[in-house]
């Protein structure tokens, strides 16, 4: 009987993101959603592993590698434009939505 090779929670989330961007694109909206920085920047260094890796991405948004990678830090703090191009790179892009309101 063969063992099937183990992998982390990490990698399996991240396999998943690659095999479902639509999950990725909703998953990223939650995190917009409810999250703070830092759960925002884990996500986005989720999805660009899973689209690629930083390297492809930054070549694709046009963004140098290092300055990307710094970005995606747990303390990273990326401008718009930077965003922008990454989520674009990613064939994604920011969305605008009303907060519904609740009626008491």
């Amino acid at each position: 009987m063969s063992i099937a090779p183990s992998r982390s929670h990490e990698e399996a989330f991240i396999e998943e993101l690659r095999d479902d961007p639509e999950y990725a694109a909703e998953y990223l909206n939650a995190v917009l959603e409810d999250g703070d920085q830092q759960e925002l920047m884990t996500t986005l260094r989720y999805i660009a592993q899973a689209f690629g890796g930083v390297s492809q991405l930054a070549e694709r948004a046009e963004l140098n590698a290092n300055t990307l990678y710094r970005t995606l830090s747990p303390k990273g703090n990326p401008e718009l434009k930077s965003l922008t191009s990454l989520l674009k790179a990613m064939g994604m892009r920011l969305a605008v939505r009303p907060i519904a309101l609740e009626h008491a």
